[in-house]
């Protein structure tokens, strides 16, 4: 085995990065070959089987949202208004304010 404290830190970045290769490469062979043994005991019983992909996105995941409201001190700090409240719309409420003052 190496003695990794010896080693610079691209040699270790090139370690890393080739143990992390070998590990999905792993993963990958052992998947297509469970899903296979799925397939084989499902058809023994005649039975179809459809495996679904994960890592397909979601109709809803990665969709925008326009801001709703700007900081009126810092026009680049924006809010759907959809979570938590920012602490600067919180710190603007607390102050007496509405928050339709600072729709955009």
């Amino acid at each position: 085995m190496t003695e990794y404290s010896k080693l610079s830190e691209t040699e270790l970045q090139a370690v890393i990065d080739k143990a992390e290769n070998a590990l999905k490469e792993k993963k990958t062979k052992k998947r297509k070959e469970v899903i296979a043994q799925i397939k084989e005991l499902a058809a023994s019983i005649d039975v179809t089987v459809e495996i679904i992909e994960e890592g397909g996105k979601s109709a809803r995941k990665g969709k925008k949202v326009a801001a709703k409201y700007r900081n009126p001190d810092d026009a680049s700090q924006t809010w759907t208004g959809r979570g938590v409240s920012p602490k600067w719309m919180q710190t603007l409420v607390d102050a007496g304010h509405d928050k339709s003052e600072f729709l955009i």
